[in-house]
């Protein structure tokens, strides 16, 4: 992920910081993909 531009945020990043926000990232993805499929299925229920 980018710095957001904002006073103070840092622009560059090591390497590791890049996969751990990256994996972080991910798994914020799957995280709601589930949240989705759920509310998918209670839909589909009523």
């Amino acid at each position: 992920m980018e710095a957001c531009g904002c006073y103070g945020a840092r622009s560059f990043f090591t390497k590791e910081e890049k996969i751990e926000m990256l994996k972080e990232h991910k798994q914020s993805l799957e995280n709601e993909a589930k949240g989705v499929a759920e509310r998918i299925k209670q839909l589909e229920k009523e």
